[in-house]
Order: structure tokens, then sequence, then C-alpha cells
């Protein structure tokens, strides 16, 4: 890297996984950025503050992964009203000497919709409680559903997406695993993988003949729940495009041009992800 170089990297624990750095890299060499670096970096929630205090001025954004979204508000100098609202920031880009929160998952679940032609669903029901969820709801009240079903295991355990909801002007009816209804427009798994595999068949089954399932898991694909729903000839959207579209504005706003290569970097997350699934 040069002395003019830019940083960047994602944070989190474990961290080895993750796409990100194919992603970003593939926006950088396409983009002529060839000082550019990205990164994964292993950092729990107690290292947060002293890495984020220690990104000097090479540095131009940061990826997050959850506990850390959370635990990054506090040490921002500003934060995106989204960011705010859905109580996590993905993104932190240095700029000026200030430290900004953006929320890109948002962003990259609705343009997934869009992509899947599913820009607007007239309902929906939301599998899950946590972040995502959160994010999935946001999402939908950009698409314009004021109305919403959360289906938890536990619904004590629902009170941060509520509140989000609340904040947002969601409407959101709750319901347990053992009691919902599947007939709508779009139905969102947020699960983790595994978890919504004793639900596949019968949301499946329950999903209306020109209903769609967004699954937000991307590996190992497809899930039974996606495969059950493809199965029936269900519109179905993989977590991949989600990851793509959220990384693609962090590059936007980490280097400040809009002339990000979506479809370099889809190419590449596609490959490293049949790789790994080869491997």
């Amino acid at each position: 890297m040069t002395a003019t170089g830019r940083r960047a990297a994602v944070l989190g624990s474990p961290i080895a996984h993750s796409l990100s750095p194919v992603l970003h890299r593939a926006a950088y060499a396409a983009m002529g950025l060839a000082d550019w670096r990205y990164d994964a970096i292993e950092c729990a929630e107690d290292g947060l503050a002293d890495l984020v205090g220690g990104c000097g001025p090479q540095w131009a954004g940061l990826s997050l992964t959850m506990p850390l979204k959370r635990a990054v508000l506090p040490l921002l100098d500003t934060v995106s009203d989204l960011a705010v609202a859905v109580g996590g920031a993905n993104t932190v880009v240095f700029r000026d000497g200030a430290r900004h929160g953006e929320n890109t998952d948002v962003y990259g679940i609705v343009q997934a919709l869009a992509e899947a032609g599913v820009p607007a669903p007239a309902s929906a029901v939301v599998l899950g409680g946590g972040a995502t969820a959160a994010s999935a709801v946001a999402a939908l009240r950009e698409t314009g559903l004021a109305e919403v079903t959360l289906v938890v295991r536990d619904p004590v355990r629902a009170g941060e997406t509520l509140r989000v909801a609340e904040h947002l002007g969601t409407t959101v009816t709750v319901r347990s695993f053992g009691d919902f209804d599947p007939a709508a427009d779009l139905v969102v798994s947020t699960l983790p993988s595994g978890a919504a595999d004793a639900l596949a068949e019968r949301v499946a089954a329950g999903l209306p003949e020109k209903a769609a399932l967004f699954d937000v898991v991307y590996a190992p694909w497809p899930t039974p729940l996606a495969a059950a729903a493809g199965a029936r000839g269900r519109t179905v959207i993989g977590g991949f495009p989600m990851l793509l579209h959220q990384a693609a504005r962090q590059v936007e706003l980490m280097t400040g041009r809009a002339d990000v290569p979506v479809e370099a970097m889809r190419s590449a997350g596609e490959a490293e992800i049949a790789r790994r699934a080869a491997g």
C-alpha cells in the first residue's frame, strides 16, 4: 500500500468466514483503487473502542457485524436517522476528522427485493426477532408496508424489533412459531442457518401461488426452507443479494464514488461461495 492508500475493514468475532473482503476488494479492483486495502479483523465487543479509536487518517471506513453494530453507536460523532431507528450501524465512515454511522442493511434488503421483482409486497411475515428482523421491518416500511406479522420463538425476545417498528410507525402482530399463518405476499426468514428447517414444509405449503420467500442465509444454499418454496414454484430470494447490495452501498459511502461495480462484486462473491461449497 502506498503512502496515499486508504484502508477499510470488516470487524467481528468470528470474522474469518466473512464475504466482505471479497466483495470490497473486487470493487476496488474494478474502480482502479489499487492503493486501497480491505481486511477482516477479529474484534469482539470489548475491543471495539480501542480499535475504532486507533483508526488514523488513512482509514476510510469499517463494516461491522453484530453485536458491534449496536456497541459502536456511543463511539460515533454522528449517526444517520435510519441507524438510530434500527438501533445499529453496520457501517462507519471516517470523514472530515469525524466518525459517521450508517446502516446499509436496510438498503441491501430493499434492493434485493426489487431485483427479484418484489418491490412493494402488500403483506409480509417476518420470521425471527433479532437485529436482522429489525432491518427487515425497516426495509418493508421503505417499500410502503406499514403492517407486518413478526414470528418469534419467544414473544418476550421481540422487544427490540417492536421498538424499531414503533419508531418507524409500523404496526406489528406478534405470533409464535407454533401459531402463525404464512399466507402473505412475502415471507422473510431472518433466522440463522438451520433454525428455520423445521418450518420449511409448513411455510412453503402455506405460501400463496404468487408469493415470495426471502431467506437471509446465503450458505449453505439452498436452505431447506428455500428448497421447499422453490419446489412449489414460489419466488425465492437468498441472502447473497442482500449482502451484495449492502456492501455496494458501503463502498459508495467509503469511497465517495457513485460508480460502484455491482456486477463485478456479484461475480466475485458468487465465485467465492462456489469455491467454499466445493472445498
